[in-house]
């Protein structure tokens, strides 16, 4: 049969292995995933920026002619602050609004002009040394009270007596001065219920601020202040008079041992007008003496009302 006859035909595929493809992929891939990190890191950082320090990050890496002035204080440009007199740049925007705003058509910018009221470099100048000296003089007093601070500690440390008191005596130095504070404690009174006399304890405290304060050439002022709640046998003599009492003892105590008269400016009683803790004036702690040792305020310049 013809079917037979019919040649068969086989086929073979020859299959080739492919070539190795090497590592590039995976370098590429590590790039790209440290780039995300470090944008990712951006913005969180610039989320976790003030304005102030952006401001002062722009400013820094801006082509400059930066100046400084020693206006401001603390932030991340360290007690110093950009001044619009050194432009970023020049003929930036900031100073030509200056000049424009400042001086008038008829005069060319940036010239001084007392008539028009035009820039004046030398009362310029001179506000800025009054600056600078109101500054030093400020730091100047910082560390004188935080110095007497120091030796306050020192002195109550020497004393083994008031060792159980050290909690009812504390030291802060603010804007207004230095305030030295000498409070009740639940349990540990620093004057008997109704008397104006202190402790033991708290007087020997007291005691110990007189040669210190006396060293310091600053007015002092001393109040005293009673707790809400306080009961007074006598109708006539209540919060007002012991608080009142209370801060003269002080300072007759204090003269005693080395402060004298004129450097006291005033002693007075508040009462429960000015609690220590305002949310609930029934507390001990609001029972207490507080002995100020004013700020000065810095000299006025003589040309001030000029």
């Amino acid at each position: 049969m013809a079917g037979y006859d019919q040649p068969i035909i086989i086929k073979k595929v020859k299959k080739a292995a492919h070539g190795h493809h090497g590592g590039a992929w995976k370098i590429a891939y590590a790039d790209f995933v440290t780039a995300m990190m470090a944008f990712f890191l951006l913005m969180w950082l610039i989320s976790m920026t003030t304005p102030e320090q952006k401001e002062g990050l722009a400013d820094y890496f801006a082509p400059s002619n930066v100046s400084l002035s020693t206006s401001g204080s603390g932030g991340m440009m360290g007690g110093q602050a950009l001044d619009v007199t050194g432009a970023k740049m020049a003929g930036s925007a900031v100073e030509g609004k200056r000049d424009i705003t400042m001086t008038p058509e008829s005069q060319s910018h940036g010239a001084p002009n007392s008539e028009a009221g035009g820039r004046d470099g030398v009362k310029g100048e001179e506000a800025a040394q009054d600056g600078t000296a109101n500054a030093e003089l400020k730091a100047a007093k910082d560390r004188e009270f935080h110095s007497a601070a120091a030796s306050i500690r020192q002195a109550w440390q020497e004393l083994p007596d008031i060792t159980s008191i050290q909690d009812n005596l504390l030291l802060e130095v603010t804007e207004e001065g230095l305030d030295i504070q000498i409070v009740d404690q639940t349990g540990r009174a620093m004057f008997p219920e109704g008397s104006k006399y202190p402790t033991e304890d708290a007087r020997q405290a007291i005691a110990a601020l007189g040669p210190i304060l006396q060293k310091l050439s600053n007015q002092i002022t001393i109040s005293g202040h009673t707790a809400a709640g306080g009961a007074y046998s006598n109708p006539r003599y209540g919060s007002w008079e012991l608080s009142s009492d209370r801060a003269n003892v002080v300072r007759a105590l204090l003269g005693e041992f080395g402060l004298s008269d004129d450097r006291i400016s005033s002693v007075i009683g508040r009462s429960t007008a000015d609690p220590f803790f305002p949310n609930d004036p029934y507390q001990a702690a609001n029972e207490r003496i507080k002995i100020t040792v004013l700020n000065e305020a810095p000299p006025v310049p003589a040309d001030l009302g000029l």
